[in-house]
């Protein structure tokens, strides 16, 4: 494990742009020359299979760890389990719980009502809600809510003043904020009440920079497409992040229903406003700055799952983009570490390149394809079958881990069946997004669309 001790996280650099994709295209091209289709094909195709066969391992190492170590009982009535981590239930710090708001008249008084609910200390407790230019009624919601709550800071960030986004909206709140942990939750989330108690006891240990709670989707029945993505949150969240956790000590900070120790977070600068995924920003920064993240699965929140292709593509586009710029901008940092092993160097390297591997997929999809109509030589494509086998055996191990340990109903296994077109959607927008990145494409803050929320916004 790494050693303790508080180090400089390094500064933020932005990158990409056409020369990187120009460089990166000709590179291939004079290499595909030099080396003939056969050849160059066959080496891609071998590089793919150690990529796949790398991540199929890692998705095996977590289900098996999470099957073997995670509680049942406590994961499917949501009652805390201590896990790997056991902490001190007793230890109450100073908590202010933070939330981003634009545009959400349809969830404003209920987010107020569930966070004045949480079971915490009052004179403990802060709640600040920043109203980010909201010009359909939010700020005034919660400027009558603030006016009857002492517990409750309404500020109102003006349209227009600097960057756009979630990070530049929660960050405008940083100098308002007296809690010693920070917990971040979004305006669409419903924390249960004893979500803080469970996030905040880990940070009794001085090590920790910040914890992850879990996130379920609420609205499952909706659509065959939430029922599919509550299947896969089972994924990420009861095999994925816990095995993070129980097989590196390395679970991500998710940007909601999380907390973080406010010191660490302004001697990071706060949230990145150049990125569009803070939350993956500020798990590497804390990461590389040598504090610990920790996942705390027992801390639940309940969430509005997407329920069109269209809101799916915008919010994983997003996602996709703003971790792979994550990639670029740390990647080298990660492996020149001196206090990270050889194994937490790895792991971060391959979660870093989470939203590479569904590019790589189509990749090879498409050498496939090419030696299926005799563009390239069927045998340069050694083992194609079996790199797309272990492609999607590894995702299919961790959901049905999720599953299991989540007990799911019968009901919900058929939505499995739209596992691979959902998929082949992910993969394309995984590439469209790499290749946006490359290119320097501009792209800021793009607003996830409540069920019932007016479309089209951009905000936070």
């Amino acid at each position: 494990m790494r050693r303790a001790g508080h180090r400089r996280a390094p500064a933020v650099r932005l990158t990409s742009g056409w020369p990187r994709l120009a460089l990166l295209l000709g590179g291939v091209l004079v290499a595909w020359a030099v080396l003939g289709t056969a050849t160059s094909t066959a080496v891609v195709v071998y590089a793919l299979d150690v990529v796949f066969l790398g991540f199929f391992l890692r998705h095996t190492a977590f289900t098996v760890s999470a099957l073997r170590h995670a509680n049942p009982e406590r994961i499917a009535s949501a009652k805390a389990d201590t896990l790997e981590v056991e902490g001190a239930v007793g230890y109450r710090p100073a908590v202010s719980v933070l939330v981003s708001c634009k545009n959400e008249r349809f969830v404003a008084g209920r987010l107020v009502t569930g966070l004045l609910g949480l079971d915490y200390p009052a004179e403990l407790l802060q709640i600040v809600i920043v109203d980010d230019g909201s010009d359909d009624g939010t700020g005034e919601i919660l400027d009558a809510r603030a006016a009857a709550e002492p517990r409750l800071l309404a500020l109102h960030r003006p349209a227009g003043s600097g960057p756009a986004g979630k990070s530049a909206a929660l960050n405008f709140a940083l100098p308002r904020l007296t809690g010693e942990i920070v917990v971040v939750f979004d305006a669409d989330h419903r924390p249960h009440r004893d979500s803080l108690a469970l996030l905040v006891r880990h940070f009794e240990d001085q090590g920790v920079g910040a914890v992850q709670g879990r996130c379920r989707i609420r609205n499952a029945a909706d659509a065959p497409l939430t029922r599919l993505i509550t299947v896969d949150y089972l994924a990420g969240y009861l095999v994925n992040e816990f095995g993070r956790q129980a097989v590196f000590g390395l679970p991500a900070y998710g940007g909601a229903n999380c907390a973080i120790r406010l010191s660490a977070l302004r001697d990071l600068g706060g949230w990145n406003v150049h990125s569009v995924t803070e939350d993956t920003d500020v798990t590497l920064r804390l990461l590389l700055s040598g504090l610990h993240v920790r996942y705390e699965p027992a801390a639940v929140d309940d969430e509005e799952g997407v329920t069109t292709i269209r809101r799916y593509w915008k919010q994983r586009y997003r996602w996709a983009r703003g971790h792979q710029q994550v990639c670029r901008d740390y990647l080298r940092h990660v492996l020149r570490a001196p206090h990270l092993s050889v194994l937490e160097r790895v792991e971060t390297v391959m979660f870093l390149l989470v939203y590479h591997v569904p590019v790589a997929s189509l990749l090879a999809l498409g050498l496939l394809g090419l030696s299926a109509v005799g563009a390239v030589p069927a045998a340069s494509v050694p083992g194609g079958f079996v790199l797309w086998t272990l492609l999607f055996l590894g995702p299919l191990l961790e959901i049905g881990g999720g599953m299991l340990l989540a007990r799911t109903r019968r009901s919900d296994v058929p939505a499995l069946v739209w596992f691979l077109p959902m998929f082949l959607i992910s993969a394309v927008l995984c590439a469209k997004a790499w290749i946006d990145g490359l290119s320097g494409s501009s792209y800021t803050w793009v607003r996830t669309d409540r069920a019932a929320a007016p479309t089209g916004r951009v905000g936070s």
